[in-house]
């Protein structure tokens, strides 16, 4: 059986007509419209002899024939939260550019720094004029910070200034965020229209098919990685380590060594591994050294932390959203690495070239591919809170948008799964050790 999982909706206003039927750009046809049936499907790929399997539907993104704001009546605002991320200035303008020209808004609203803006600074007003090239700069205009997440500060601030849209861009703790603005906006009974915009270059969101800015970041870490090759091999007996972003996840580590083909070996923080002993890190580096003369590893930055030796303060060290501080992975390995190679060869040359883009690949602007998808992304945000939807998240489920809600979306991860065929193809790729299998052979 199918249904599709319900979006909350602002029951205070009223049906309206679309003003895309006037739009000079549209000419709506037969399907332009997207009915409350329209649903996409969580899960494509089904098991026809089973009995009796349960569909997980999300209702499908997209303009709607009735609206529910009366577009000389809207006050947006757009804020962007947390880390950088390639896009973030793309969906910030085609926020802006299709609340004007799709709908006719006249008032909309950037808030400076992240979630603190909202109590601490003045709102800058935007238009079309000025955020027509905001698409080529890497970053944000409006600016970000973490933390500064005062619940009933932010939303006395959007009730004060009259917001009754608000578009949210950021990570999974921005969204945690989003999710208590929501509930505090229908405790309050304010016909406030919140939508989430989920940001991670990590590519850890879950349900969704990606998030914006990854393909850009993976295309940047083959950059560095080419990099990395190339010192190696220029080295005698050099290794080219890179560090990757990746605080959970490795889905950006495991793409990029996918696409580079010329990683030896990929770790991640959903994969255990250990450096010393019979099918450990150490002894396939060395075999790799004497048949090639080179290797090049690439870490995602959350693997092996729990390895690095740190003491009290560090164990109990939080950032400002609340996320535990992270050891630098990349500084230890070559640590660890030129201590293993000076015990075991003394006498030989070794090189160890450390790489770390990590704030090279968050600062980009998006590429193409990333950029048509921030304006996918920003003008289902748009169609769904104009058409009265609150508390959801727009995003590609199996290539076709949908709205999800906030909550869902704000509790999900999105692990790399080392069972299914994309970690074989990487071990094929790279014919490193099955640390797995090894840890289990051991008796440590």
């Amino acid at each position: 059986m199918t249904g599709a999982t319900s979006i909350p909706s602002l029951s205070g206003l009223h049906d309206r007509r679309n003003p895309l039927e006037d739009n000079p750009f549209f000419h709506p046809s037969n399907g332009f419209y997207i009915t409350p049936s329209d649903v996409i499907l969580a899960q494509v790929a089904y098991d026809l002899s089973a009995q009796s399997q349960s569909r997980v539907a999300y209702h499908r993104a997209g303009p709607r024939r009735e609206i529910m704001y009366e577009p000389s009546a809207v006050k947006a605002a757009i804020v962007t939260c947390g880390g950088l991320c390639p896009g973030m200035n793309t969906v910030i303008r085609e926020l802006v550019v299709g609340l004007w020209e799709l709908y006719g808004v006249r008032e909309i609203y950037g808030i400076p720094a992240g979630y603190r803006g909202f109590y601490s600074m003045e709102a800058v007003k935007l238009d079309p004029k000025a955020v027509h090239d905001w698409h080529k700069k890497g970053g944000t205009v409006l600016a970000t910070s973490r933390g500064g997440f005062h619940l009933h500060k932010i939303v006395d601030a959007i009730q004060l200034n009259g917001f009754n849209q608000v578009y949210i861009i950021g990570g999974d703790g921005t969204m945690r965020g989003a999710v208590e603005i929501f509930k505090e906006i229908s405790l309050r009974k304010l016909e406030v229209g919140i939508t989430g915009i989920p940001k991670t270059v990590d590519n850890d969101v879950g349900i969704i098919d990606r998030s914006f800015g990854f393909q850009t970041a993976v295309e940047m870490a083959q950059q560095a990685i080419s990099a990395a090759h190339v010192e190696a091999e220029s080295a005698v007996n050099g290794i080219g380590l890179v560090k990757l972003m990746g605080r959970s996840t490795g889905h950006i580590a495991l793409h990029a060594t996918l696409s580079s083909r010329d990683v030896d070996c990929c770790l991640i923080p959903e994969m255990d591994f250990y450096l010393e002993g019979k099918g450990g890190l150490f002894e396939f580096l060395e075999k790799r050294l004497k048949e090639r003369g080179h290797a090049v590893l690439v870490v995602a930055e959350g693997a092996g932390q729990e390895m690095i030796p740190r003491n009290e303060s560090q164990k109990q060290e939080r950032d400002e959203s609340g996320n535990p501080v992270f050891l630098d992975v990349g500084v230890w390995f070559k640590s660890v690495l030129k201590d293993w190679w000076g015990r075991e060869h003394p006498d030989e040359l070794f090189t160890v070239k450390y790489i770390d883009p990590t704030y090279m690949i968050r600062a980009v602007p998006a590429n193409a591919t990333d950029n048509l998808y921030c304006t996918l992304l920003a003008h289902s945000a748009i169609h769904g809170v104009m058409a009265g939807y609150t508390g959801f998240v727009p995003g590609p489920i199996n290539g076709n948008y949908a709205y999800i809600p906030l909550e869902e979306v704000a509790l999900t991860k999105n692990k790399v799964n080392t069972s299914d065929h994309k970690w074989a193809w990487v071990r094929s790729v790279t014919n490193q050790p099955d640390f797995e299998t090894n840890f289990k052979g051991q008796s440590l």
